[in-house]
């Protein structure tokens, strides 16, 4: 599940996409404004979380140019300003929330899953299933005939990009930018390390295999699969 994250702070925004991540979640970082609309308007995320203050273009002008090009993803706002007028302003603009410095994180936590839960106004896609195996993205579980899966963070993030985009085989360049945030290394065995874990979870144990490799192009996971 995507999270768009716009934080100029640096220690701020580290501190929130590394906490973001380790809760499973794939998160975008942008420093400014300018930098997190373009995102917001080129990229697909189930939420974003905006500071007020930004460089470039703040957090209001950012809400605003999202909603007149008709993304209905829900925003949190993030802002040291308390003010009600500030708070109204946000919801005004289209807010699904807004969260005053400083916050635990377990309370971001707690509001960015209601948020996630609620869905966007278009009714975000919660669960997927290819043939016996079901995931479900709100609960963090994945089942497959009636079996409960227990997957690390980044095995369930592998998972989730792969059933979103059944059928399709994705190059490991697109495995690497999504997963694990980085630039694909022809050099690095990390990916096929990861699918290797996730096949023996997922696939090993059973009749039909889901998971397949096509030799020099990627992966994908098919639902009529039997190796």
């Amino acid at each position: 599940m995507r999270i768009l994250l716009v934080e100029d702070e640096p220690k701020s925004g580290d501190y929130l996409k590394q906490g973001l991540t380790e809760a499973g979640f794939n998160v975008d970082l942008a420093r400014d404004g300018v930098d997190g609309l373009h995102l917001a308007l080129t990229e697909n995320y189930e939420l974003a979380i905006l500071d007020v203050m930004l460089p470039g273009k703040d957090g209001w002008a950012v809400l605003g140019d999202i909603r007149r090009a008709g993304k209905d993803m829900p925003v949190m706002f993030l802002t040291a300003r308390d003010a009600v007028d500030d708070r109204v302003k946000g919801l005004e603009l289209g807010a699904d929330d807004y969260l005053v410095k400083p916050f635990a994180f377990s309370e971001l936590l707690a509001r960015v899953r209601t948020l996630l839960r609620r869905g966007s106004k278009s009714s975000t896609t919660e669960t997927f299933q290819v043939a016996d195996l079901e995931l479900d993205l709100l609960r963090r579980r994945v089942v497959r005939a009636g079996h409960r899966i227990d997957l690390t963070s980044k095995e369930f993030a592998l998972l989730e990009l792969l059933m979103r985009r059944q059928g399709e085989v994705l190059p490991r360049s697109l495995i690497a930018s999504q997963v694990w945030d980085m630039n694909f290394d022809s050099d690095t065995n990390v990916i096929e390390v990861a699918i290797r874990r996730l096949r023996a979870k997922v696939d090993d144990a059973f009749e039909c295999k889901l998971i397949r490799t096509v030799r020099g192009m990627g992966y994908v996971i098919e639902a009529d699969t039997a190796l």
